[in-house]
């Protein structure tokens, strides 16, 4: 999720909690797969602006998303917002609808539920956006749950459901927000939940006396979950209840089956600790160390024409230049040493030699340090005219090298950003599969820029941001890899590549501090 940044101060912050009703079905055999994407447009702006997109929930037309969306609100600004729904298939994403209107019309709506018609792309009626906005809490407090449930209704070995949880957080009008949706756990009338993280701004926007609400729900392929039984409690009430080890059983009621016991919830563990920021660590002394991996390959063109993507003409710069210029100047003031390694890969170096899936752009093997973006450029124009293109277009090699270095680090005292600039599909896509999984452990995050037209499904599969990334009976412990596309900023105004390094760099923040709460690192404190 993104936070809007304009020139004026902003009046306070707002989470936006999203949810939909009656949606148009565009699929035959199932329900839509709905995803919304959230657009910003200032007075002053040309161009609409993507904030962020939403989970996809699969088979529901009736969802509520998890993922909230921050937004700077500011009274003497007019912001104009625009809510778009799409059908998120494997071959296309077909539009639901959309609506537009304002910040302020949602924060002034009586209700505290906005609510605004979606239409279609002919302007029929295609069911209704639901808006709940709220002041975020000056809260740095999380919250570590872990729940088992006895003698769930309706999940015997002879039934086969599993079940997951869903927690929701009330608001002023008496309505709930959904905050958290945990795993399906295997089928058993006593399911265990994974532990859930989740910041108390979050799950009760840092009021410990507000209402949390938890759903255990039978799931369904379908979709169509059907709710066992709720839990109403705060979160004073659960620490209470956790500090009595005899008062731990949290009793599942359904107000349609009120003559059936549903089960009950045990309270297996509950911490309440600090909550450390992205720039905690960052002003606690954690270094954010850059590499860069451009690819060489020969479905990039030959560089000496014009319509190769490595054309280096006088004129402008390429699309590896750009995504280098762009992403580079973020990083700089993170590294106090400017200094960043910069490899090829996908190349022969001479037209006899073997094909290299990892090269030093300044040619040094021992050293591939490069001073500076500008440096690596520099180096880079040289690499263009001296190698041979060639393939194929492997990733493994590169990732596990930077894993390589990153193991060494991982202490909090530095963190890895592997840049990796590419053009094609991947051909050793199950290696690198392996190599994300196994660096997920690791102080790193992996950004891929799809550069040119080619067709970058597989990109998108290494993004898992709804789900962790699985192969061969492996699963990575957090999502590491963030996939963006060139060619949705390249054709548009100079100012998108500010577009493009923010979407590509969104995610790095999350993916650090996941990385230091999983391995127990606290923040050095800073001495005034």
């Amino acid at each position: 999720m993104d936070s809007t940044r304009i020139s004026t101060v902003p009046t306070t912050m707002l989470e936006l909690s999203i949810s939909c009703r009656n949606l148009t079905n565009k699929d035959t055999l199932s329900k839509s797969d709905p995803q919304c994407t959230l657009y910003i447009k200032n007075l002053s702006d040309k161009d609409w602006r993507e904030i962020g997109k939403t989970e996809v929930i699969n088979d529901d037309l009736n969802p509520h998303f998890v993922r909230k969306f921050l937004i700077d609100y500011n009274f003497e600004t007019v912001q104009k917002l625009r809510f778009v729904l799409h059908d998120i298939d494997t071959v296309s994403n077909d539009f639901l609808g959309q609506h537009e209107t304002t910040l302020a019309e949602i924060v002034a709506f009586q209700g505290r539920e906005f609510t605004g018609p979606l239409k279609d792309e002919r302007g029929r009626s295609a069911g209704t956006v639901i808006v709940v906005a709220e002041e975020i809490a000056n809260c740095k407090r999380s919250v570590n749950i872990a729940l088992k449930g006895c003698d769930i209704l309706g999940t015997s070995c002879f039934t086969k459901r599993s079940t997951f949880l869903t927690f929701w957080r009330s608001i002023e009008n008496g309505s709930y927000s959904l905050v958290h949706k945990t795993e399906a756990a295997p089928v058993s009338h006593k399911p265990e939940w994974k532990k859930i993280y989740i910041s108390a701004r979050t799950l009760c926007n840092g009021d410990f006396d507000r209402n949390i609400r938890i759903d255990c729900m039978k799931y369904k392929m379908s979709g169509a979950h059907t709710l066992i039984g709720s839990f109403h409690t705060t979160l004073n009430d659960l620490t209470q209840r956790f500090n009595n080890p005899s008062n731990r059983k949290l009793t599942l009621s359904n107000s349609k089956k009120r003559s059936i016991k549903c089960g009950n919830l045990e309270l297996k563990e509950l911490e309440i600790g600090d909550e450390y920021s992205f720039l905690d660590y960052i002003m606690g002394g954690t270094q954010l160390h850059f590499a860069v991996a451009i690819d060489f390959t020969a479905s990039n063109g030959n560089p000496i024409y014009p319509e190769s993507l490595h054309y280096i003409g006088s004129d402008k710069s390429n699309p590896y230049e750009l995504a280098l210029k762009a992403i580079g100047e973020i990083l700089r003031p993170y590294n106090s040493q400017n200094v960043y390694p910069g490899f090829g890969f996908g190349a022969k170096l001479s037209p006899q030699a073997p094909v290299s899936h990892q090269f030093p752009l300044n040619g040094n093997i021992n050293h591939p340090y490069c001073n500076g973006i500008e440096e690596i450029i520099t180096h880079y124009r040289s690499t263009v005219s001296r190698v041979t293109f060639y393939g194929p277009t492997n990733f493994a090699p590169v990732i596990e090298s930077t894993a390589a270095i990153a193991r060494q680090y991982d202490a909090g005292s530095s963190y890895f950003i592997l840049l990796i600039i590419t053009d094609g599909i991947i051909c050793d896509m199950p290696q690198t599969k392996q190599a994300i999984i196994e660096a997920s452990h690791l102080p790193l995050s992996i950004i891929i820029v799809g550069v040119g037209n080619d067709d970058f499904a597989a990109m998108n599969e290494l993004d898992s941001d709804d789900r962790l990334l699985e192969f061969n009976g492996k699963k990575a412990v957090r999502d590491i890899v963030q996939f963006v596309p060139l060619r949705n900023y390249i054709n548009t105004s100079v100012p998108a590549m500010d577009g493009l390094a923010k979407d590509v760099l969104y995610e790095v923040p999350d993916q650090l501090t996941s990385f230091m709460r999983a391995k127990g690192i606290k923040p050095k404190k800073t001495t005034q």
